[in-house]
């Protein structure tokens, strides 16, 4: 039997201590770490700029802060522009405009929230502004419009304008016996944004009751009009009808005449005429959707053409819309950077519509290519 002394167990027992410490160290996480206690200048500016493993919470954050980055949204982002949309509308079309508004916060500004203002020419009802107001949770406006903005100017010669509407009536001119709908498009072309409510703001949606929105609205169409200088947005263009401006076009040459000062050299004129300005080709912006830059329609020049446009009275002796009035303006004083075609805008106002054609905008769409209607390039 093998007898150990007690002078020679303490040398044993500091032995087995010191091996047992060697294994702990051995396995023991902390090994793994990345632990220095001084490093050269170089080498300390690298290592500052990984990741140190060291500081759990610094860990987190920077996790967090990574996928943060990747799940948010565009209408996370706080950020918007000073932008309504401006619906002119009746009492009698709440129906009509309760359906647009549903699709228009479902597809867009539920995410958004940008405020509406409603216009009018008479008081809006309770019934219509509780109606309408339960349908966002934006802020919600409500205008009539001056009686000067919706009457006959001092200059017209009234019986003249009946006997107008009454000659278009008998041709069956399309609204061509309407007075109504000369003062809207009057008001569309001139007066819209000079109402009190409009102006505290910078861009404008245009939407009309009855009208559909196709496709989900993932990105702010307002902040791209601002972050790009764009000045004027459209989906749908077409021909108008040329017996309701027999004479628009022979008036914006002589406005250009007496006022070349307004006309850049870098223009769009080859998108309303293809022989140099002697005759308009009839293709025009759809307004029933437009989203603008407010400030172009309170510029000097386009304030300049809408007075010398009502001067000449056509709103009322002719049928003179808003939406070849816009375009035609649009071609004089804009250059093509300043218009944006909004392809992945699904949009509908009856009997027309544009339905994007990106396959990837078509998984957002409920609405079929096959219906589209062709637009014009420009």
């Amino acid at each position: 039997m093998l007898v150990i002394s007690s002078t020679q167990r303490k040398p044993i027992f500091l032995f087995l201590a010191f091996f047992f410490l060697l294994l702990c160290l051995y396995f023991s996480p902390l090994r793994y770490l990345n632990v220095s206690i001084s490093i050269p200048d170089q080498q300390q500016q690298e290592e500052s700029s990984s990741i140190n493993f060291r500081n759990a919470d610094s860990v987190d954050q920077l996790i967090s802060n990574l996928e943060h980055e990747e799940i948010m949204k565009p209408w996370e982002n706080s950020t918007r522009a000073n932008a309504a949309f401006v619906i002119l509308t009746r009492n009698s079309e709440l129906d009509a405009l309760r359906k647009t508004m549903q699709q228009l916060e479902e597809r867009f500004n539920n995410k958004f929230n940008y405020p509406y203002v409603f216009l009018n020419d008479e008081e809006f009802t309770l019934e219509f502004r509780e109606l309408t107001a339960s349908l966002t949770s934006a802020k919600t406006q409500y205008g009539i419009i001056p009686r000067e903005h919706w009457s006959y100017p001092d200059w017209i010669d009234v019986d003249k304008a009946d006997e107008a509407r009454r000659r278009m009536g008998e041709q069956q001119i399309i609204y061509g016996d309407s007075l109504s709908y000369r003062h809207m498009c009057r008001f569309n072309s001139g007066f819209f944004y000079r109402h009190p409510l409009m102006e505290q703001y910078d861009y404008y949606w245009r939407v009309e009751p009855s009208v559909e929105f196709y496709c989900d609205i993932d990105y702010d169409p307002f902040l791209y009009m601002q972050e790009n200088n764009k000045k004027y947005g459209w989906t749908i263009s077409l021909l108008e009808f040329e017996s309701t401006i027999p004479t628009l076009w022979e008036t914006s040459r002589k406005f250009m005449k007496e006022h070349p000062q307004f006309i850049p050299e870098n223009n769009l004129l080859r998108f309303v005429t293809e022989d140099k300005g002697k005759t308009y080709n009839l293709c025009h912006f759809w307004s029933n959707f437009e989203i603008a830059d407010l400030n172009f329609l309170r510029s000097p020049e386009y304030s300049a053409y809408f007075d010398y446009l009502d001067q000449a009275g056509g709103f009322f002796y002719e049928r003179w819309g808003d939406a070849p009035v816009h375009s035609i303006a649009v071609a004089m004083f804009l250059n093509k950077s300043e218009v944006h075609f909004f392809d992945d805008i699904g949009y509908r106002h009856d009997p027309f519509m544009h339905c994007p054609l990106d396959r990837n905008v078509q998984k957002k769409c409920h609405c079929n290519v096959d219906d589209n209607f062709g637009k014009f390039k420009i």
